[in-house]
């Protein structure tokens, strides 16, 4: 597995990321045995696939994550994240200074470590400015907890103020060659900076992978159904087409689709790491070829024109 510089860091990850939402079950992707949890996980590591992302509101992913990594914490860059909270059926914003702490307090007790590499404000709260929340993870990083400051899903402007600080290391946004415009001004401003760069929803949701030739019969709480929006009329035909340019170009090269559009993200310049999903050890071992691919800068800008 290729690996590349976090931002201006001298701290490298691997190209690939195994993204673990999907492995925590729950509603939003249904259930994972705890078999398949661990081949997951154990094929990524022989994958050389070292880095692995979750987060509290993941289902159970943290607490299945520590029970697979028992006895290969030293083999793994973990990534988690705070700010996001259950509320019954509900899912709040919260970055409160307390609540910061207990989450990463949780999240160190379910992974089985008693640190994190990777450390994550999951989404901006608006009840709480970004500079308290900011203060609140200095303090734990400097307390040995945390190594690494990141943040998801940050307007731009304030990803600027935020790397001003010198202590914004990460930024995870969805980027992907169905949606190559999102993502892209975050990563400018990671460019600008020296910020590493996290591209989630690569295959958003799978769908780049061509396994869907119909709409899907989705439950109305299935993460596909309401955090990716590609899985349902025009949005899905729109979809399609992207997915029928990634499969002739796979075809001529005898790949898998989803190693080609993996193979874009990881083209734009900038892109520390993409992370990917899998329910399985097949789909983690067959997505980190996509890290060793060289199509041309032509083909890869053909998908989007």
């Amino acid at each position: 597995m290729l690996k590349r510089r976090l931002g201006n860091r001298a701290w490298e990850v691997p190209a690939l990321g195994l993204g673990a939402w999907a492995l925590g079950g729950g509603t939003d992707w249904g259930p994972t045995s705890f078999t398949d949890v661990v081949n997951t996980v154990s094929a990524a590591l022989e994958s050389g696939i070292s880095l692995i992302d979750t987060a509290p509101i993941y289902g159970d992913s943290e607490a299945v994550l520590g029970r697979a990594l028992a006895g290969k914490r030293s083999q793994v860059i973990l990534s988690t994240k705070c700010g996001l909270v259950k509320n019954g059926s509900w899912t709040d914003h919260d970055l409160r200074p307390e609540t910061i702490t207990r989450q990463l307090e949780n999240s160190l007790q379910n992974l089985r470590t008693d640190y994190i590499d990777l450390y994550f404000i999951h989404y901006l709260d608006p009840k709480v400015p970004w500079q308290e929340a900011w203060q609140t993870l200095t303090r734990l990083k400097a307390q040995g907890k945390v190594r690494v400051l990141g943040v998801c899903n940050v307007p731009p402007e304030v990803l600027v103020q935020m790397a001003q600080t010198g202590e914004l290391n990460c930024v995870q946004e969805e980027l992907s060659v169905l949606h190559p415009q999102k993502g892209l001004a975050a990563l400018e401003v990671c460019r600008s900076y020296g910020v590493g760069f996290m591209a989630y929803g690569s295959l958003c949701g799978g769908i780049l992978s061509g396994k869907y030739h119909k709409e899907p019969n989705l439950r109305r709480a299935d993460a596909r159904n309401y955090f990716y929006k590609c899985y349902r009329g025009e949005n899905f035909v729109h979809a399609q087409q992207m997915v029928a340019r990634v499969n002739e170009l796979a075809a001529k090269y005898q790949l898998l689709p989803a190693q080609v559009a993996l193979s874009w993200v990881l083209a734009q310049e900038g892109v520390s790491c993409a992370l990917v999903g899998a329910r399985n050890a097949q789909q983690i071992m067959q997505n980190a070829q996509a890290a060793s691919l060289s199509l041309s800068n032509e083909e890869l800008c053909n998908l989007t024109k």
